[in-house]
């Protein structure tokens, strides 16, 4: 019976020969889809029994999907092996479509910080704006734990479509909605796109505008300080104040040679990684006149944020204070 996934590195398409590592699947729990990353939704997570998260990025949806029900069957068969009291303590997973709030959803869905994100698609030489695939649209409702399963997904989708939240984009989606049966309206495909209602985007978008720097803005400062920070274009180093905040998690710095209230730039740190960075020797990324002490921040969409502290315990001190917001 399969109880390990094992892992090797693999130079170019030759596989090294020495196995890299194992992870024990017995009592994993395994997240997927993991949309904690934006911008990378073929990753899912594997949580041990040690609580040590392992993150596994697919090729495909339909791999990291196999993968993801391979993994699952292989974890339900170690734990009815192990029997006892741990199957009995397991409530089965119920269905809570019958009675779901398609509001609240679709608010849910249209949420400025944990939405669906909209971005532009391209389908057969068209570009389409603010618009979003069906297989993001059920992965975000699976990962919201808004559905179960995927198919379970798709029925609710479906209904959002019914009732006019969700409209249909480009030829496939619009294809899909003349020619296909009551139930299959919707389609959990990468290619097949979708976008919110005309009227719910022009009233969503705009209050999004007016209300996200405020929304930013109104957490509880937690800890200021000025740092210098690398620029992403010239990797000039640049003063700046940052200022942390919680609830909600952001880091903005601000230019201390304007008189602006406004910051220059800051970032939620919703899944963001820190971590410090050794003085010896200069990191690759790093440019211009390096004094140490550095650390470094990335960000759910993957954008890179290299900050000098003026000294090791200051380092120390906002990589533990913004360590404790993600």
């Amino acid at each position: 019976m399969p109880d390990k996934l094992q892992y090797y590195k693999y130079e170019g398409s030759k596989r090294d020969s020495c196995q890299r590592g194992k992870i024990l699947l017995k009592d994993c729990v395994l997240t997927c889809p993991y949309l904690e990353y934006e911008n990378r939704p073929l990753v899912l997570k594997l949580r041990t029994t040690n609580r040590v998260d392992h993150f596994l990025e697919a090729c495909s949806r339909e791999e990291r999907d196999e993968w993801a029900a391979d993994i699952t069957a292989a974890v339900d068969r170690l734990r009815a092996a192990g029997g006892g009291n741990m199957k009995s303590e397991q409530k089965p997973a119920v269905s809570q479509l019958h009675d779901i709030d398609l509001s609240k959803v679709l608010d849910s869905m249209y949420d400025v910080h944990s939405g669906i994100k909209m971005s532009s698609h391209v389908e057969q030489g068209c570009t389409y704006s603010n618009c979003f695939s069906g297989s993001s649209v059920v992965d975000w409702l699976v990962f919201m734990q808004l559905a179960l399963n995927r198919v379970e997904a798709v029925t609710l989708a479906t209904a959002l479509l019914e009732e006019g939240f969700l409209r249909t984009v480009g030829q496939k989606s619009v294809e899909a909605l003349r020619t296909a049966g009551l139930t299959e309206q919707f389609m959990d495909d990468s290619t097949a796109l979708y976008s919110f209602s005309d009227s719910l985007t022009k009233r969503g978008s705009v209050k999004a505008e007016t209300s996200l720097s405020a929304v930013e803005l109104s957490g509880q400062v937690v800890k200021t300080g000025y740092l210098l920070k690398q620029g992403h274009r010239r990797k000039n180093w640049k003063v700046r104040l940052f200022v942390l905040r919680s609830e909600p998690d952001f880091l903005h710095y601000y230019d201390p040679t304007r008189d602006d209230l406004n910051p220059v730039g800051g970032f939620s740190l919703r899944g963001c990684l820190v971590s410090s960075l050794g003085d010896n020797g200069v990191p690759s990324g790093v440019k211009g006149n390096i004094q140490g002490n550095l650390f470094k921040i990335i960000t759910q969409a993957d954008t890179h944020y290299f900050i000098q502290a003026p000294s090791h315990q200051e380092k120390m001190e906002w990589i533990e204070a913004i360590s404790k917001q993600t």
